[in-house]
C-alpha cells in the first residue's frame, strides 16, 4: 500500500510537470485536455502498410467477434437484469453497484474479499494498455481500406483525482462514411477485437506465469461431510422422538439428529416435496467449525487431496492430530478424529469436496481460463513480486474482456452502436429503419440499466 502511494504521487507529479512543460501543445476540448503525437500515425501508417494482406483477413474475425460478442453482451443484459429483479441473496453478496467506475481499491472500498486488491499501479497500467492498443488497432485497420488518421494522442481529465488518461486516434469521418458497411464496420469492430487478443495473451502469461512462480501449500475443502436421509428414517432429535407431522416445519439447528441409528449434526438443506433431508454428520470438522485451507497434519504439509487422505490413513478413530490452517492467517487447532460412517475402523475428519461442473456460459469460460489450477489446492505464490504481478494479469484478463464486450454493446456511445446500425442499414438498405432501430435499442438499454441500478439499491438498502 506504501508503495503503491508512493507511486501514485510519483505519478501525479509526473503529469503535472508533463501538463506543464507541453502546455503550448495541449489544446482544450470540452472537459479533456488533449496533446496530439505522431508517433501514434506512424506505427499505424507501418503496421497497415507491412500487414496489410494478414489485416485484410483478420478483419473478417474482427467483425465476427463483434456480432459474438454483442450477442454475448446483450444475453448478459438481461441475465442480469433478472438476477438483480430476483435474487436479493446474490445481490447483497456481491455487494458491488452493477455499474460503477473502475477506480484503484475498489474491492478494498466495498470489501469485496473474493476479488484480489486492484492497486492504483495496476489501474494505470491495465488503462495505457487497453486504451492505447484499443485506439491504435481502430488506426491501423483503417489504414488498410484507405481511411486516412488525422491525429493521435493522449487526453487528460484535469477534474477528477487521481488524473485520468485516455487514448484517441481520430479518423477521416468523410472517408470513413464513403466506405462499404463492411469495412466500417471492421474499423468499429477492432478496437474490441484488440482487447479480446489482450485477454488472450494475458491468460497465456497468467498459465505460463503461474506454474513458473506458485506451488501447492494446503488443500482447501467445500464443505463438511454430510449425507442423505429421508425424513421418515428420522428417530429423534436432541433426545426428542420426531414426529413425522412437524414435517416440512422442521427447523433444525446445532444438536444430535438420529435417523436409521446413525448421528448427524445439524440440518444443510430440505427437499419437501421429495421428504428428503441434506444432514451434516456428528464430524470432528463441524464440532470444531473447522475454516480455512488445511496446510499440515502435524508436520506433514498437505498438498494434495492424495496427500490429505494418505495422512489421515495412518491414524485411527479417537486419536488427536494437530491441524495447521490458513484463514487470512495461519493457525494451529488441535482436534480428535471420529470413526469414518462408512468404516468405523477409519479415522475420519468429516470435511466433503464437491465435483464441480461449471454450467453456464460465465461459469464455463472462466473455468476454463482457470484451468491451469485446481480448485481444491490452496497454492502460494514464491514472492510478494509474484502474486503482485499476477494479480495484475489477473485484473489485465478482466478488465480487457469486459471492455470488449461493453464496446460492442448496441448504445450511441458504444462502437456497439454504429456497428448495430451499419448491420440494419445493410440489411434494410433505409436509414430511417436503421436509426429507428438504433435509438430503440438505445432506450431498452437506458432503461434496463436505471432497472438494474434501481433493483440493487432497493436489495441493498
Amino acid at each position: 500500500m506504501i508503495f503503491d502511494l508512493s507511486l501514485l504521487a510519483i505519478f501525479l507529479s509526473f503529469i503535472g510537470i508533463f501538463l506543464y512543460r507541453k502546455r503550448k501543445k495541449i489544446k482544450r476540448e470540452g472537459i479533456l485536455l488533449l496533446y496530439h503525437t505522431k508517433w501514434g500515425i506512424n506505427v499505424i501508417n507501418k503496421i497497415g502498410k507491412k500487414y496489410k494482406k494478414c489485416l485484410g483477413i483478420a478483419s473478417y474475425f474482427s467483425v465476427t467477434l463483434g456480432y459474438l460478442l454483442m450477442g454475448v453482451m446483450i444475453w448478459m443484459f438481461g441475465r442480469i437484469v433478472w438476477l438483480y429483479a430476483f435474487h436479493g441473496d446474490l445481490v447483497r453478496s456481491i455487494k458491488l453497484p452493477p455499474i460503477a467506475p473502475l477506480i484503484p481499491y475498489l474491492p478494498q472500498i466495498f470489501k469485496l474479499d473474493w476479488l484480489p486488491p486492484f492497486y492504483f499501479s495496476y489501474w494505470i497500467i491495465i488503462l495505457a494498455i487497453i486504451a492505447i492498443t484499443h485506439e491504435l488497432f481502430h488506426g491501423i485497420f483503417a489504414k488498410i481500406y484507405g481511411v486516412k488518421t488525422n491525429t493521435t494522442g493522449f487526453g487528460f481529465f484535469p477534474f477528477f483525482f487521481p488524473v485520468l488518461l485516455a487514448a484517441f486516434v481520430a479518423l477521416d469521418e468523410k472517408i470513413m462514411s464513403k466506405k462499404s458497411s463492411f469495412k466500417q464496420r471492421a474499423v468499429l469492430s477492432a478496437g474490441t477485437f484488440a482487447n479480446t487478443l489482450t485477454a488472450i495473451i494475458g491468460v497465456l502469461l497468467m498459465w505460463g506465469f503461474f506454474s513458473l512462480t506458485f506451488s501447492p501449500a494446503g488443500v482447501v475443502y467445500d464443505d463438511y461431510a454430510y449425507g442423505i436421509v429421508n425424513v421418515s428414517e428420522i428417530q429423534s432429535i436432541n433426545g426428542v422422538d420426531f414426529v413425522l407431522s412437524e414435517y416440512p416445519e422442521l427447523n433444525l439447528s446445532k444438536g444430535e439428529i438420529i435417523a436409521s441409528n446413525q448421528s448427524y449434526y445439524a440440518l444443510k438443506a430440505m427437499d419437501p416435496e421429495r421428504g428428503l433431508l441434506a444432514l451434516y454428520y456428528d464430524s470432528p470438522a463441524i464440532k470444531q467449525n473447522l475454516s480455512g485451507a488445511i496446510l499440515q497434519i502435524n508436520e506433514e504439509k498437505i498438498t494434495s487431496l492424495e496427500k490429505l487422505t494418505l495422512e489421515l490413513s495412518k491414524y485411527s478413530p479417537g486419536q488427536e492430530i494437530e491441524l495447521t490452517l490458513y484463514d487470512g492467517e495461519e493457525y494451529t487447532q488441535t482436534i480428535e478424529l471420529g470413526e469414518n460412517p462408512s468404516n468405523n475402523t477409519k479415522a475420519w475428519l468429516g470435511v466433503s469436496f464437491l465435483d464441480r461442473k461449471p454450467t453456464g456460459l460465465i461459469s464455463k469460460l472462466s473455468a476454463f481460463i482457470t484451468s491451469y489450477k485446481d480448485i481444491n489446492i490452496y497454492y502460494v505464490a514464491s514472492s510478494a513480486a509474484a502474486e503482485f504481478i499476477y494479480d495484475l494479469l489477473w485484473w489485465l484478463v478482466l478488465i480487457s474482456f469486459s471492455v470488449a464486450l461493453v464496446n460492442m454493446l448496441p448504445m450511441g456511445i458504444f462502437d456497439g452502436g454504429r456497428f448495430f446500425y451499419l448491420t440494419v442499414l445493410s440489411l434494410t438498405k433505409s436509414e430511417k429503419a436503421a436509426e429507428k432501430s438504433f435509438r430503440i435499442l438505445t432506450k431498452i438499454f437506458l432503461i434496463a440499466i436505471f432497472a438494474i441500478m434501481f433493483f440493487w439499491a432497493k436489495n441493498l438498502f
